[in-house]
């Protein structure tokens, strides 16, 4: 029988967790309060200041060893789990040392993600209704900030200073471990297959593992970036006559451009300041000045001091990724740095080299001659930063077009399936090609680089129901005029086709909702959507067949679509994916035929409404999430030591051998899962020893 240690940890340290991995915390933390319970026992509070270890603890884990062994349950299990791994003093007690390195792990925040449920502790209380006494504690947010960062001069409080709020601290690590508990016994448990266990481990491995920075690359960006800085200050201040003492003044420079020049802009987003600095009509002095902001306002370049804060001292960054980090879905999320959000180069990889040469070098002036903007100099180079260990090599490998697969296979669109087998056998064209061509009856051979475009919004923007607005964000997406388009395209469309195109723009018309586009733009994307209908038919039947047994599970009758089974258990809503995983749907309604669940939008817990596109999608891109991981632990097993996996693209280390190649690896990642029969799986990559987009 196996037993649970279920166990809460309390610490302080001097760095704040918010800015920090939780590995670089785990460097100088120490353990206050260790709270525990085995099984249904009673809960404890080890007082790690004042007593030695318990007997209660060293017997527990001495006897459930023997008795067929135990599993440790935490919420957010990898603090915990690392907070010890670092803590060389207490891992000197071999109890200690069998807890944090040779047992299974589970965590009650993943497996409520994995049902689609909050992952804060707090939340799935409030959730669950426990207790007011069960429940975190109304004070346990001061008491954190009371007794785990320095109040002073790098003092702590402690028992002794504070000794009535002591006694709630305790408490409230007690009351931890309740809600957990209770969390733990509630949740469904449909998803904890073992394939699902399988990710959840290689998930910690590769969070442990980390990948190694180039501190020389790092310090320099950082430095040049500060710099930089300085300097587009500094030219900002002599364009206004000091008017202005930043580029990063708001509300401030939209008053001076009103003011100097009499443009008045609703904002300064990045799209906003692109269309003014491509304007024709735009004052020169204007667009230096619009250029100095859009400099200025590079986000991306915050990264370069996440990373500096958030590695290990080995210069190791860790903890990047989060399974179940996109819940309901299962898709990883990223961490610190946010690995699956870097910026896409703005120069080709010849460019970059020489950027990280002349950064390496810290070449300020160099830089500046070579480049136009050196932010985004810094920016395009950001990948850079992750290079391989000595004596390694990074071996990339990234899945081809997995969701417009995975739709094709789920739906059944044979023609498309066949399609991307002639691709990847080399007989075959593009699906983005293929798109264009059957949108505009044409040669697939004939289609540009700027039709190839088209082709690309066309299948990316309407696979899940997507109408006219999901064209245009799109066609914003890739840089597609749709007025352009509607003038090298309008002949080529059918006349039924812009008749019908031309009944929904009077309608849409009428709800105002004509997204600003002119008639003949509106009936143009519009008569692309129909054609595209036109030619996936068995997509378009999967919206609405999925749709309907939505709606049949919520009414509680069990159905079945393309081998998906739909079901309901207690209030959620289930989909079987083939892999054997759930999709979960709680709290699913259909009032008037309007679908909804409960779940989280924009981190707040509220009633979602759904139809069959997204439903689709939700599936699409779970099935093919599932594909990943399955590839992920059979590269794992061959040897390719992951470091980190960014969308559907994966980055392993391996001994710099032959042996190990992107050739083997792509392979690897190509070969269709037993519940997928049939698939077809391409991958393609690079190897090298830092880090590059492909």
């Amino acid at each position: 029988m196996k037993h649970t240690l279920y166990l809460d940890l309390e610490t302080r340290c001097r760095l704040n967790l918010k800015k920090v991995s939780i590995y670089r915390y785990a460097e100088e933390a120490e353990i206050t309060l260790f709270a525990y319970a085995w099984d249904d026992g009673p809960v404890y509070v080890w007082d790690c200041d004042r007593e030695d270890i318990p007997a209660k603890l060293t017997k527990g884990v001495s006897g459930c060893s023997k008795d067929g062994g135990f599993e440790v349950c935490a919420h957010n299990s990898l603090f915990d789990r690392v907070v010890l791994q670092y803590n060389k003093l207490l891992m000197q007690l071999e109890p200690l040392y069998t807890i944090a390195h040779r047992c299974y792990w589970r965590d009650t925040a993943v497996k409520a993600r994995a049902h689609s449920l909050p992952g804060k502790l707090a939340d799935l209380c409030t959730l669950y209704k426990i207790p007011e006494d069960q429940a975190k504690l109304k004070r346990g947010k001061a008491l954190v900030q009371l007794f785990c960062k320095p109040i002073y001069n790098g003092k702590y409080a402690t028992r002794e200073t504070h000794p009535k709020e002591w006694a709630e601290y305790i408490a409230y690590a007690r009351n931890d471990i309740v809600s957990m508990r209770f969390l733990d016994k509630s949740i469904p448990s449909w998803n904890l297959t073992p394939d699902e266990k399988r990710y959840w481990q290689l998930d910690q491995k590769i969070n442990d593992r980390g990948f190694k920075i180039d501190t020389v690359l790092l310090e320099n960006a950082i430095d040049i970036i500060n710099k930089e800085k300085k300097r587009i200050d500094k030219d900002t201040q002599k364009k206004t006559h000091d008017r202005l003492s930043s580029a990063n003044q708001r509300d401030a420079f939209l008053k001076e451009i009103f003011k100097s020049y009499g443009v008045s802009l609703p904002d300064l987003k990045k799209a906003t300041v692109e269309r003014r600095l491509n304007d024709p009509d735009t004052p020169e002095l204007l667009k230096e000045l619009l250029f100095l902001r859009a400099q200025s306002s590079t986000t991306s370049l915050s990264k370069y001091k996440r990373v500096k804060e958030t590695m290990n001292s080995d210069s190791v960054l860790r903890g990047t990724l989060a399974m179940y980090g996109a819940p309901r879905t299962g898709r990883w999320a990223g961490r610190n740095f946010q690995p699956q959000n870097l910026p896409r180069p703005k120069f080709k990889q010849k460019s970059v080299d020489l950027a990280i040469k002349l950064l390496r070098a810290g070449d300020y002036e160099l830089l500046q001659t070579f480049f136009h903007s050196v932010n985004e100099v810094c920016s395009s180079v950001i990948r850079g930063l992750i290079v391989a260990r000595k004596g390694k090599k990074l071996v990339v490998s990234d899945l081809s077009s997995i969701e417009g697969r995975a739709l094709a296979y789920l739906a059944r669109e044979d023609w498309k399936i066949q399609a991307y087998r002639d691709l990847d056998l080399g007989i075959g064209h593009g699906l983005y090609e293929i798109a264009y061509a059957r949108a505009f009856n044409t040669d697939p051979e004939s289609v540009n680089k700027d039709q190839r475009a088209v082709g690309k919004v066309v299948e990316l923007g309407l696979g899940y129901q997507g109408g006219v607005g999901a064209f245009i964000v799109f066609a914003e997406v890739y840089k597609v005029n749709l007025d352009e388009l509607s003038a090298d395209t309008w002949d080529a469309i059918p006349q039924h086709i812009k008749d019908q195109a031309r009944e929904w723009y009077n309608k849409s018309k009428e709800q105002n909702r004509t997204y600003g586009l002119s008639e003949k733009t509106f009936i143009t994307c519009d008569s692309i959507k129909r054609i595209w209908r036109g030619n996936n038919p068995k997509i378009v039947q999967f919206w609405y067949d999925v749709q309907d047994a939505f709606y049949r599970a919520v009414q509680g009758v069990r159905s079945e679509v393309n081998g998906l089974i739909f079901d309901k258990k207690s209030n959620w809503v289930r989909i079987r994916l083939p892999s054997g995983r759930f999709l979960c749907y709680p709290g699913a309604k259909a009032e008037d035929r309007q679908l909804s669940y409960l779940g989280l939008d924009n981190y707040k817990w509220c009633r979602i409404y759904t139809h069959g596109g997204k439903i689709a999608e939700n599936i699409t891109q779970s099935f093919s999430r599932d594909i990943l991981a399955f590839g992920m632990v059979n590269a794992e097993n061959a040897g390719y030591k992951i470091l980190l996996d960014v969308h559907d693209e994966i980055i392993a280390e391996t001994e710099d051998s032959k042996e190990f190649s992107a050739e083997k690896l792509s392979k690897i990642m190509s070969i269709a899962p037993p519940w997928a029969p049939g698939i077809p799986l391409n991958a393609d990559g690079f190897e090298s020893y830092r880090y590059r987009k492909d």
